[in-house]
């Protein structure tokens, strides 16, 4: 069972918290269900899980770019899209092209939020996956620890 990945809602993460990712014969993103829990590894895939904002709300969202096995990747990679009802947010990072019109303001007017409210939001994926237990029980700062050149960037994408 494949979905377009614009159709996943909150009740599809609710039912399963792990999706891969691919490409259809028609071009478009699609995702589906990885049934086997807990993973050894999450390249092309997207986590679903309820992350707590600052305030302690808890909102679903779906990580991606983890690597079970490299914090730093992860840290300075971390994709997150926040669901609110039926729709998604995906924040933009410091390196994105549009980081100005998804970032942490807009997140923050998508969820009716102070930006101080939502920042620090923290996940623990340790029911889902093995592997770097500071990578499965994180932090995502509204601005990161470490903010990388394009060189720098560039360097961890090809290694």
């Amino acid at each position: 069972m494949s979905i377009q990945i614009e159709k996943l809602r909150i009740e599809d993460v609710k039912q399963h918290p792990i999706w891969q990712v691919s490409e259809s014969r028609t071009g478009q993103v699609v995702v589906k269900p990885v049934k086997r829990l807990p993973v050894d590894h999450l390249d092309g895939r997207l986590v679903a899980t309820q992350v707590v904002l600052a305030n302690g709300d808890k909102v679903w969202a779906l990580l991606g770019n983890v690597d079970l096995a490299n914090a730093r990747s992860t840290e300075q990679f971390l994709t997150l899209s926040v669901f609110n009802t039926q729709t998604q947010f995906n924040l933009a990072r410091y390196h994105d092209a549009w980081y100005g019109r998804e970032g942490p303001a807009q997140l923050a007017q998508f969820l009716g939020l102070a930006e101080s409210d939502i920042f620090p939001i923290s996940y623990d994926l340790t029911n889902l996956g093995d592997g770097d237990s500071a990578v499965l029980i994180g932090t995502i700062p509204r601005e990161p620890r470490e903010r990388l050149t394009r060189d720098e960037l560039m360097g961890f994408l090809r290694d």
